[in-house]
C-alpha cells in the first residue's frame, strides 16, 4: 500500500479542477484515462514526489472536479490543463498521460507546445492509426460510442458496472489490488459527463500531429493490452522523432496499476534525465 503523501487542492474554474499533489521541484502532471480518475495514480505519487511536484488531476467532469454545462469540446481538456500549469506557476511541465490522458497530452502539445517539457504516453493512440481499437474491431465511431454509453443510458449504476467490468482491460493474470484500484476509480464516474467525454473523444482526431512532437517522449505499453496493443506502440514510435519505447511484459492497458514497480522505474529513469527541462 502506497503511503499517502499527497494533499488535495482545487484549481479555480469554471470548471473547478481537483488535483492530488505531493513533493516539490519541476511540475509533473498525471492524466488519467476515460474510465478513471486521479486515484489511478496513487501508486505513482509517493515515488515521483521525491523528485518532482507530482500532480494527479481529475479531468473536468471526473472525481472531485466540477461538471459543466453544454457539450464537451475535446480541446477543453487542454485549456483546463494550462490553467493547472498556471496555478502552479509553471512555464513548462512534464506530462504523463494514459489512454485518453495520453490523447489529452498530445492535444496539449499541439495547442501549447511551449508549455511542454517532456511527454510520457502510455497505452494511447493518435487517432489516425488503423491499428487502434476502433479500427481493429471494425467499429464505426457511432458503434464505439454506443457500446460505451448504452449501459448508462439504460440506467446502469457506475459502481455496479465497475465491479462487473473490473480488470477486463488488464492482462489475464493481474493482482487483486490492481483490480480493486481500477474499480474504485471507475465506480466514481459522473454519468452525464462521462457520456459527453465518450462522444467528444470518439469524434476527436489530430491527424499528422505526431510528426510535430519535438520534445523528449517516452512510450510505455503493456504487451497484453487488448485496446492499444504493441502494434499501436510501434506506430507511435515510428512517427515521433526520437521517441523511446518500453514494452511492459505481462501487463495490459493499465501497467501503472498492474506492474507499478516496473512502470515507476522506467518512467522515473526517463524523467530524471530530462528533469530540468520543466521550470
Amino acid at each position: 500500500m502506497a503511503e499517502e503523501v499527497w494533499e488535495t487542492r482545487y484549481v479555480d474554474g469554471p470548471p473547478r479542477i481537483c488535483v492530488d499533489v505531493a513533493g516539490e521541484g519541476p511540475l509533473l502532471v498525471f492524466l488519467h484515462g476515460i474510465g478513471g480518475n486521479k486515484l489511478n495514480w496513487h501508486l505513482q505519487l509517493p515515488e515521483f514526489s521525491k523528485h518532482f511536484t507530482a500532480v494527479a488531476w481529475d479531468a473536468r467532469g471526473y472525481g472531485g472536479s466540477d461538471d459543466y454545462e453544454g457539450d464537451l469540446d475535446f480541446n477543453d481538456f487542454a485549456h483546463d490543463l494550462v490553467r493547472v500549469l498556471d496555478d502552479f506557476g509553471a512555464k513548462k511541465a512534464h506530462l504523463c498521460g494514459t489512454s485518453m490522458g495520453g490523447r489529452i497530452a498530445q492535444d496539449f502539445m499541439a495547442l501549447y507546445p511551449e508549455r511542454v517539457a517532456t511527454l510520457v504516453l502510455c497505452d494511447t493512440f493518435a487517432g489516425d492509426d488503423e491499428n487502434d481499437a476502433r479500427a481493429s474491431r471494425s467499429q464505426t465511431i457511432e458503434e464505439f460510442v454506443e457500446t460505451r454509453i448504452r449501459p448508462f443510458l439504460d440506467g446502469a449504476d457506475p459502481a455496479e458496472l465497475a465491479e462487473k467490468r473490473g480488470g477486463r482491460l488488464m492482462a489475464p493474470i493481474h493482482s487483486e489490488d490492481a483490480r480493486r484500484r481500477a474499480i474504485e476509480a471507475s465506480s466514481q464516474l459522473h454519468v452525464e459527463s462521462y457520456i459527453k467525454t465518450v462522444r467528444a473523444s470518439a469524434a476527436f482526431s489530430r491527424v499528422d500531429n505526431l510528426e510535430n512532437i519535438d520534445v523528449p517522449t517516452l512510450l510505455l505499453y503493456g504487451d497484453e493490452d487488448p485496446l492499444t496493443p504493441p502494434t499501436v506502440a510501434a506506430y507511435m514510435k515510428e512517427h515521433i522523432a526520437g521517441a523511446e519505447l518500453v514494452i511492459v511484459e505481462k501487463a495490459g492497458h493499465m501497467p501503472y496499476l498492474e506492474k507499478p514497480e516496473i512502470f515507476n522505474d522506467a518512467v522515473l529513469s526517463f524523467l530524471k534525465r530530462h528533469r530540468d527541462l520543466a521550470h
